[in-house]
């Protein structure tokens, strides 16, 4: 028979979600997958049901519904600083995730390099491939996840189309600094490239961290495709609403692209979000007290079982480095330990490997996630106790 697509042989499936898999089979509990296990606000769900029995069942406009567009430029103005204009610069999605690779397919062209900065959320490495880029990383330096000015300068060069920034970052916390992104965009416009930033963590932030959009940076509104969602800061990682935000000729390669991969988001969610997004400043404020607790309670947890980590800045996970506990449980590498914390304690973690280009690099790291109901985080608490016999 003839070969299959060999593309489809360079890059593995989602850890994250296998994780997930060998998590539920063993009847564990999840701090791997990024998705909260308590209810979603009943505001949003209010808003889709009723649109739901409303009759918004059919399909959308399939570059997103009026309503939530104007929701989105409205919002963008106000928090971001972000202009943009709802009719011509707005693409609705099926998640940041088809957002992301439906732009790469929309900028890149054969001998094309985008710039990652690594741990990198999983997802982008693949994207690179499937879009026809080739990946230049730079690398995130713990504690603090900063990466070092003469290794991102080095990183760019003629071939450089653009740079993918995710800030608050996932895995490690990190929140880019104003300073930082202006140096990222200096760079962009010295080479006359584009960046692409993931800004789905915007509202989950600690100790006084500012979330700031490259995109309102002297110089970037045209050259920055700026991504987010819904799943993360309304708590719907399941509703797969997410969008695209640049000027119109990149917009219109965008909305070409998503067309033919999804067609639209749900329609009944997309009018959910329309709503949520004009929830007041008190829903941010006790979204951010409620992660600034559950990542202390956590952060505690994992030091005093042995775990070696800082607080992050952002998002709502921690990337543990695992030093003497991979010795303690007999593990080689992380693979070893993520399986065997799971026997062990019952808690499932991501392999810190995955998040890398160079595995090796994060062979002695794993990731947690602390978005989850108190009764989970506690029984955490409890079952990481078992690391000490």
């Amino acid at each position: 028979m003839k070969q299959l697509s060999r593309i489809t042989e360079t890059f593995s499936e989602s850890v994250i979600r296998e994780m997930t898999r060998i998590c539920d089979a063993a009847g564990g509990y999840n701090l791997s997958q990024g998705f909260p296990d308590f209810e979603s606000p009943q505001a949003i769900k209010d808003a889709a049901i009723a649109a739901i029995t409303g009759g918004l069942n059919q399909y959308p406009v399939t570059f997103g519904e009026p309503e939530l567009r104007e929701a989105i430029s409205k919002k963008v103005l106000a928090y971001n600083g972000i202009k943009c204009d709802p009719v011509t610069d707005i693409t609705v999605t099926c998640g940041a995730t088809e957002a992301m690779i439906a732009t790469l397919k929309a900028i890149i062209n054969p001998g094309d390099e985008i710039i990652v900065f690594e741990p990198f959320y999983e997802n982008y490495g693949p994207d690179g491939i499937l879009s026809g880029a080739t990946p230049r990383y730079v690398t995130l330096y713990p504690p603090a996840w900063t990466y070092r000015p003469e290794e991102l300068a080095a990183a760019f060069n003629e071939k450089t189309k653009a740079i993918v920034i995710n800030t608050p970052n996932n895995p490690t916390g990190k929140v880019f600094t104003r300073a930082e992104l202006q140096e990222i965009a200096d760079l962009c416009l010295k080479w006359d490239a584009y960046a692409v930033t993931d800004e789905i963590y915007e509202h989950i932030l600690y100790d006084g961290a500012e979330h700031v959009s490259l995109a309102a940076l002297p110089g970037m509104a045209d050259r920055t495709v700026t991504i987010n969602s819904i799943s993360k800061t309304y708590s719907v990682t399941g509703w797969r609403v997410g969008w695209a935000i640049a000027e119109k000729t990149i917009t219109q390669r965008i909305r070409k692209v998503h067309d033919f991969l999804t067609v639209g988001a749900p329609t009944p969610f997309q009018h959910a979000a329309a709503a949520a997004l004009t929830f007041p400043p008190e829903y941010y404020a006790g979204l951010q007290s409620h992660y600034a607790e559950a990542r202390q309670y956590l952060y505690d947890v994992l030091v005093q079982a042995g775990f070696e980590c800082a607080p992050p800045k952002g998002a709502y996970y921690i990337l543990a480095g695992i030093g003497d506990l991979k010795k303690k449980l007999g593990a080689e590498d992380d693979f070893a330990f993520s399986r065997k914390l799971i026997e062990v304690a019952g808690v499932a973690t991501v392999p810190g490997s995955s998040f890398y280009s160079d595995r090796s690099k994060g062979i002695n790291q794993v990731r947690f996630c602390y978005c989850k109901k108190w009764e989970t985080l506690h029984a955490v608490a409890d079952s990481m106790k078992k690391l000490a016999k």
